[in-house]
């Protein structure tokens, strides 16, 4: 299976709490939902795209944790996010996370790379990471990920004051150079996804 990996990350390089104010509040963190008003049409596309290719999920225990508290509650066999996350493989490295009750969550404790590698080895559509920050950090040093996709939405979240912007030129060089030019938009909305 290839080893895929689906990243949201603002501008600014943050990654917590995309969908919803609640969602990850560790750290102190209170810009929650800055994903939402953002997530358009081509965006959700995009998305389905990719759990439609998922074979199997590898998620770190925390990503796993905020999923298991609230997809299990959005079964919908027609939506393939809903469906792929409630019914397909969850791999979960952790040494923390005992009899998980989420269908199919599979614990990963011990030898992570080796584990990783043989689920690699399968034969099969993709083995995704969504989120799962330190998770992927790991990952990448073990040069085990074969493709990332990265989705940069035009906000700024982090320390500081919170900005919105909005998208003026972009352009991608040959050598896959991302070059995009915002003006300042504002301050940014928060929401919660699906609501």
């Amino acid at each position: 299976m290839k080893l895929t990996v689906t990243t949201f990350v603002s501008v600014d390089g943050v990654m917590q709490g995309p969908g919803g104010p609640d969602e990850d509040r560790s750290g102190g963190f209170e810009r929650g939902g800055w994903l939402a008003p953002l997530f358009d049409e081509e965006t959700g596309k995009f998305i389905l795209e990719v759990f439609g290719r998922a074979e199997a999920f590898l998620l770190g225990r925390r990503t796993w944790q905020i999923f298991e508290g609230y997809w299990p509650q959005h079964e919908d066999p027609n939506d393939p996010v809903a469906h792929g996350l409630n019914t397909l493989p969850k791999h979960v490295p952790s040494t923390t996370l005992k009899d998980p009750a989420w269908d199919n969550t599979h614990v990963i404790d011990g030898d992570v790379e080796p584990a990783i590698r043989e689920l690699k080895s399968r034969s099969g559509g993709e083995l995704q990471v969504h989120g799962s920050g330190q998770l992927v950090r790991w990952l990448l040093e073990r040069d085990l990920v074969d493709e990332l996709n990265l989705l940069v939405f035009p906000v700024v979240v982090g320390d500081g004051q919170a900005t919105g912007l909005k998208l003026k030129e972009s352009r991608t060089t040959p050598s896959g150079v991302a070059i995009h030019v915002y003006e300042a938009g504002g301050r940014p909305t928060f929401a919660t996804v699906g609501a």
